[in-house]
């Protein structure tokens, strides 16, 4: 017989686990939280807006032409800015005490569609640092094109800036936080759930009919201590009440 689960199972069984529950979720808060304010380092960015665009222009107008290879060229740059012919002169000219290899790990490049504008991001723990590198990168990138390329059509619109109170992008304790007690809740009702399936034990009426097949013809109703000892202390005292009339 195939079996079936109705919503007043699933309440009884989250009611009967409630405390498994709420531990699980508590746990996995309490170890996100403590995770994120003092294990993980927090990790600050930096930002800086690179143009392609010519320097001059003698023409009286915008040149369509010259603006979609402008856009077209961002593709290229994006992949120049992040090779060894960049950022091995960035860590010899700033004399950075880091590899181009793990420099390349910290930037991000992105652009707008169809804007002749891109972005160079630089993640470091020191938000001083980030702003050293994400202004050293795109000084030294605005200075090798010329050489690279043979073009002269880069300019730094917008230079990394040290803010005076500057916020970590990660990590993000309170979404952390969220998280955790999200998966918590979800790791805790599937436990409970598992460990509901797994107990085969007969303890009510509806589990002896849905178990065995059979129907209940009595119940013995459970006796609490007190009502067993009550019958005792009354025959106790007709004993000494008994033994006091014969003396």
């Amino acid at each position: 017989m195939e079996e079936t689960i109705s919503l007043k199972d699933i309440a009884h069984t989250l009611r009967k686990r409630i405390l498994l529950i709420a531990v699980i979720a508590a746990v996995a808060v309490a170890v996100s939280g403590v995770i994120s304010y003092f294990i993980l380092t927090p990790v600050y960015q930096a930002s800086t807006q690179i143009l392609v665009n010519q320097k001059t222009n003698d023409q009286p107008v915008l040149d369509a032409n010259q603006i979609r290879t402008n856009v077209e060229m961002i593709n290229t740059y994006s992949v120049i800015i992040k090779s060894p012919s960049i950022l091995d002169k960035v860590v010899e000219d700033y004399d950075l005490q880091q590899t181009a290899d793990a420099l390349t790990n910290k930037i991000t490049v992105n652009s707008e569609q169809n804007a002749q504008v891109f972005n160079l991001t630089v993640q470091d723990e020191d938000p001083a640092q980030a702003v050293k590198l994400a202004n050293a990168i795109s000084d030294t990138f605005s200075k090798e094109v010329p050489n690279i390329m043979n073009v002269d059509n880069v300019k730094v619109l917008s230079p990394a800036v040290l803010k005076e109170n500057p916020s970590p992008i990660k990590p993000k304790p309170l979404l952390n936080i969220a998280i955790a007690l999200v998966v918590g809740l979800m790791a805790g009702v599937g436990i409970a759930f598992l460990l509901e399936y797994l107990d085969n034990t007969i303890k009510t009426e509806e589990d002896i009919q849905n178990v065995l097949q059979l129907p209940v013809l009595g119940v013995i109703p459970k006796i609490a201590v007190e009502d067993q000892k009550a019958p005792r202390k009354k025959a106790a005292s007709k004993r000494m009440g008994s033994g006091t009339l014969e003396s």
